[in-house]
This record gives C-alpha cells, structure tokens and sequence, in this order.
C-alpha cells in the first residue's frame, strides 16, 4: 500500500518535486480557459476592468458609497474598490473551483504515480496569472489618474503569501471533500457570495457600527484586503501584529489542509 506522507516538508517537498507539471498544467489552464474565444488572453484583462466599473457605478453613483479619506473623487471610490476585489478575486477564484478538482479530473486518480496534490497549486497558479493582471491594471491606472507609486507597493507580497498559504490549504480540504460530499460546491457558490459582502471590499471597516467591526475583522479575507489597500493606495506599512497572526492562522491552516488531502486520498478511487 501507498503511503502519503502528511508532514510540512513534504508539502513543499512535493511542489518543488513536480514543479515543471505544476507550471505545464498552470499553463494549459490558463491558455484553455480562452481557447476557441476571439479575444483569447484579452478577457482577462477585460473582465476586470468590466467589473469595476458595474460595481463603481452601483456603490459611488446608485448607493453613495465613500471612503474616510480627505478626497470624495469617484476616481478614488474605483481604486479603493479594485484593490480589495482583485484580493477577493485571487481567493474566490481558488475555493470556487476547489470543490471540483478531483472530479474533474478522474482519470489522474487511476494513474497511482500522478500526483494529486499539485492539483490545487495548478488553480492557484492560474488566479495568481489573473491576479497579477489584474494588478497591472491597478498600477497602470493608478499611475495615470493619481501620480507616482508608492515605496511600500513592494511590500504587498507579505500580505499576499500568506493569503496563498490560506487560500492552498481550504483548496486541499474542499477537494477531498468534494470527491465524498457532490453538495460542497453548491454551498460553496453560497459562502462565496455571502463572503464578498462580509469583506470590506465595498467599504472600510472604520464605516461599520462599533458591535459589527468584530465580526468583519475575523473575516480571514480583511487583513489581505486592508493591508493591500494600505500598502497600494495609502503608502502606509500593514499592521505588522495582524499579518504576523494571518501568517501563523494561514500556515496552520495550509498544513492541516494538505494532511486532511493526503489522508483521504486513498478513498478518491472507491467513490469514483
């Protein structure tokens, strides 16, 4: 019998072993998802900017949506928007499609030498590609409408790795669990929904009432979503003791995904 080991080193172990699959597959995800369409590559720069502004215009014209800032600009509004959504978008993207993955790909559970656990870095691989445009959207749009960058833009990987440490283990646990419980996606599509406006991605957590902002700062995605806006808009430093403890809860939580994946793995090819 197989034995699947479970312990951290062999979770990036496991990676670095299978990384030229990993960057394969990463690459054919994304190059599939645009086949066959005329504008291929470009949706996903197109699909971002879409959405920004339907949800500009909803939030700042329909529902007079603003900031605490000094400035009241609509050109702010849209930024502010968009640094929080592409965040949301990065992690949304991931546990949406989590639930499928094995189920979408039985034929690999036969083959007793693929590895399956590379399968959740493959999507996230993918939403990091749409992530980063995304981002040079921001960038760019920053640029023109407000002025230079600031210093700390290049501190934003220390808020994103530890959201892909988070966002990897949930990945790993929603697969197995999709393969025993075909009802997971659909609660998923539910909790993702319900997500979007449980995060400050259309408004900061200073605008709740006192009682509520609890409840919006034990939200996994706020101290990405904050500490982004902070580093990119802002030119502010993140709040060092909240991303210390997302990074240690995001660690934890990527370990103990990936050992629930390893351990129920061995039943994938009983229930399909």
């Amino acid at each position: 019998m197989q034995i699947f080991l479970t312990s951290p080193r062999e979770l990036i172990a496991s990676a670095w072993r299978n990384r030229s699959l990993i960057v394969a597959m990463t690459k054919r995800e994304v190059s599939g998802r645009y086949r066959g369409s005329t504008l291929g590559m470009l949706w996903s720069l197109f699909n971002p900017i879409l959405m920004l502004a339907i949800y500009t215009f909803v939030f700042s014209v329909i529902f007079k949506a603003r900031w605490n800032t000094s400035s009241e600009s609509k050109t702010e509004f849209a930024l502010m928007l968009f640094a929080g959504l592409i965040v949301f978008n990065l992690f949304s993207e991931c546990i949406s499609r989590s639930p499928n993955l094995i189920l979408g790909n039985t034929n690999y559970v036969k083959k007793v030498v693929f590895p399956l656990e590379i399968l959740p870095w493959v999507t996230l691989g993918a939403a990091l590609f749409h992530f980063t445009i995304s981002l040079g959207v921001w960038l760019i749009a920053y640029l023109i409408l407000v002025g230079s960058l600031h210093i700390t833009t290049f501190l934003l990987p220390l808020v994103i790795v530890p959201l892909l440490f988070l966002t990897l283990g949930l990945a790993w646990f929603l697969a197995s669990l999709g393969v025993f419980l075909r009802d997971v996606s659909q609660i998923i599509g539910v909790l993702i929904s319900i997500l979007m406006f449980m995060s400050p991605i259309f408004y900061p957590v200073t605008a709740l009432p006192e009682q509520y902002r609890g409840l919006i700062e034990s939200n996994p995605l706020t101290p990405a979503i904050e500490g982004t806006r902070k580093i990119l808009f802002l030119g502010d430093v993140p709040d060092w003791s909240q991303i210390g403890s997302f990074t240690f809860v995001s660690l934890i939580v990527c370990w103990l995904g990936f050992t629930w994946f390893q351990k129920t793995r061995k039943g994938f090819a009983d229930v399909l």
